[in-house]
């Protein structure tokens, strides 16, 4: 049943009963099972086997430990240790105070939370988490909701990283461009140069990051937004009393009244320069012939996970340091690792099922289904970048993986387009892109869906299901200017569009939250 209709069944089950139940590891597990039955063909034995060797691929992979997983988990663990003993030291306290005086408004704190989620462009795991630990001591002393913190967080992290050259997400992409081009015969543009004149085709980018702005500037909340926001403003409790958020600890830690702003800003600090500098080195070092290395081919190397860890350990050590240095209790050490590491679990329990469920999707072949609807249909060129944003969104939706979908989807678009009209490959190109950030926001299986509720400290299902208007309304009007781009055949035209109906959008929501 791999790679028919039948492929589709277990994430639609498991997405489904997520938003039905607003129980995670239920839904993913009832998702999990039935993948593994559609795909032994429902033996109970070999499915289980199935279950087994996906847990198993976790942490180990080809027979090696499986380092991307392994450190991610790791890296988690550290950041729960760091959050509660810089809790414990009287770090955030101290931050948030200091914050208090200097971002006196919602909207400050809100715009605080963005620009920071743009500034950090590096990679979006680590944006998620970072922008995460900086932004909620502001966020919070301005009672902003969790939610509300996560989405900003979500919505600028990976819409940034895949339109910045210099970036995890943007090495990958310009190294797949590449391969694209070459096999094409196209040479009218080099790699970096397509992946820079993609950039303003990215309608969705544009739109989610101009709606994370004009939502926190005008108070637009839709939905179950609005419920988060009005708890948090009439009663100050940032996140649902009655659900466990993730990355928080479970018990309300000790705080010292010693603590100062360093406490939270040189461990953040060191993280991120311990992580950007392994970046560097890990990219530098993968790298056998030296003499043509760039900053993209560095980035293009780089391990990711192994950064991460080795970026956390530094934070971590700089932590210990200065919660020493204060003259703290060694009793409250040992209490912050261990509600460190408990803050965490429930994060890591849903990353594994979903990394689980995606592995399980992946044997299944739901993308190579997906994108096989396309190259078999009679397509007008014209409705190809439309169509690929809106394949690229589910495909990225039901199988929670931005990256997946680029591996699968832009070649094909390559392939389509090389067969129909070559003057339409960057904007099919650029309609992938764009539609796997949208289908990645959307899905409750994306990790960096789970990982940016992490950071905010909200919980996951609040988080995907606040986040679903405003990626589905940024998602309409991208749809809406790539129709005119394949029609038109200008770029700046969809651009212009989505831009009116962004405006439009904006204005009408704004005298509507004025005259509430």
């Amino acid at each position: 049943m791999a790679g028919t209709i039948f492929s589709i069944i277990p994430p639609l089950i498991a997405i489904i009963m997520v938003v039905l139940t607003r129980r995670v590891l239920l839904s993913l597990g009832v998702g999990i099972v039935s993948a593994a039955l559609i795909l032994k063909e429902f033996s109970i034995i070999d499915s289980g086997k199935a279950i087994f060797n996906a847990v198993k691929a976790i942490f180990i992979s080809d027979g090696a430990l499986n380092t991307w997983n392994v450190y991610i988990i790791l890296f988690l663990f550290i950041l729960g240790i760091i959050t509660a003993l810089i809790s414990i030291s009287g770090g955030s306290r101290a931050f948030g105070e200091w914050a208090q005086k200097r971002v006196k408004t919602r909207v400050g704190a809100q715009f605080t939370a963005a620009l920071l989620g743009i500034l950090i462009f590096i990679d979006d795991y680590f944006n998620a988490l970072a922008v995460g630990q900086v932004s909620r001591p502001i966020t919070d002393r301005q009672k902003v909701s969790r939610a509300k913190l996560a989405y900003i967080i979500d919505s600028t992290s990976a819409p940034v990283c895949v339109v910045s050259p210099i970036s995890s997400w943007g090495a990958y992409i310009i190294a797949m461009i590449a391969t694209i081009l070459t096999t094409h015969g196209v040479t009218e543009y080099s790699p970096l140069g397509a992946f820079m004149t993609m950039v303003p085709m990215n309608y969705y980018v544009f739109a989610a990051i101009v709606l994370v702005f004009a939502v926190a500037y005008f108070n637009i909340n839709l939905g179950s937004m609005k419920v988060h926001e009005e708890r948090a403003m009439n009663t100050g409790e940032v996140v649902d009393p009655d659900k466990e958020a993730l990355g928080e600890p479970k018990e309300e830690l000790p705080t010292s009244t010693n603590g100062t702003i360093g406490n939270l800003v040189w461990p953040i600090l060191a993280l991120i320069a311990g992580t950007v500098s392994s970046m560097l080195y890990t990219g530098y070092t993968a790298i056998e012939d030296k003499s043509g290395v760039t900053i993209l081919t560095i980035f293009e190397n780089t391990d990711v996970s192994t950064s991460l860890l080795y970026g956390g350990t530094f934070g971590l050590l700089i932590t210990i340091i200065l919660f020493f240095v204060r003259g703290i209790s060694g009793n409250h050490f040992g209490l912050g690792i261990k509600e460190g590491i408990k803050s965490m679990l429930p994060a890591i329990y849903i990353l594994m099922f979903a990394w689980v469920i995606v592995d399980l999707i992946g044997q299944l072949s739901t993308g190579e289904y997906l994108a096989g609807i396309v190259e078999k249909s009679n397509l007008n060129v014209a409705y190809l970048p439309v169509v690929m944003f809106v394949l690229g969104a589910f495909m990225a939706f039901a199988t929670g993986t931005s990256w997946g979908t680029f591996g699968i989807m832009l070649p094909i678009a390559g392939e389509i387009t090389a067969a129909t009209d070559i003057s339409m490959l960057l904007p099919a190109m650029a309609a992938v892109l764009a539609g796997s950030v949208l289908g990645d926001h959307c899905s409750p299986i994306s990790d960096t869906t789970i990982l940016s509720s992490t950071g905010a400290g909200s919980h996951h299902i609040d988080h995907v299901l606040t986040q679903l208007p405003y990626a589905l309304i940024g998602g309409l009007f991208a749809a809406i200017g790539y129709v005119i781009l394949g029609i038109t055949g200008s770029s700046l035209a969809g651009f212009a569009v989505v831009t009116i109906l962004l405006l439009g959008f904006i204005i009408f929501f704004a005298r509507k939250a004025k005259t509430a």
